[in-house]
């Protein structure tokens, strides 16, 4: 998906940091887009290739975060203002916003597999084990499924 428009919430920042695999993001979409509130809820300095764009619309950022955070919020308007090919966000409540949204959506875990799909890493289990060593929630049955997916 190198030549889609693909848009993160902080969670997947956060937890690829974490697991020193930010530049996943990179390898898998040469172009990634997140908000202001995203990068500000990030903390640090967002590498190079990400861009910050602000939401134009802001009643519909703001109606929203009627729903959800803003972080979230900012990301799913920021999708539907500029027609985003991939919208990544973790938060249970988030994604079934987004998918009232109609957004097409995948989370930090769906990074992970499309990196190992596409050839970018050999294996998904070290991933997944250094996830579970943060404060990342993955039930034992999405670990089984990417492990599955993944044929490890």
């Amino acid at each position: 998906m190198p030549d889609k428009i693909v848009i993160t919430d902080a969670s997947c920042f956060i937890t690829l940091d974490k697991i020193d695999g930010i530049h996943l993001l990179h390898s898998l979409y040469k172009k990634v887009i997140t908000t202001p509130e995203i990068a500000a809820e990030y903390g640090k300095r967002l590498p190079d290739w990400v861009d910050v764009k602000a939401v134009q619309n802001r009643d519909l950022l703001y109606n929203y975060a009627e729903t959800v955070d803003i972080g979230e919020a900012s990301a799913m308007a920021l999708a539907s203002e500029i027609h985003a090919d991939l919208l990544i966000i973790d938060d249970a409540e988030g994604r079934k916003f987004a998918k009232r949204l109609e957004l097409n959506i995948t989370g930090t875990i769906g990074v992970i597999l499309s990196a190992k799909l596409n050839g970018i890493i050999p294996s998904v289990k070290p991933y997944i084990t250094k996830i579970q060593q943060t404060n990342f929630r993955i039930s034992e049955w999405l670990t089984a499924q990417i492990i599955k997916d993944a044929g490890e």
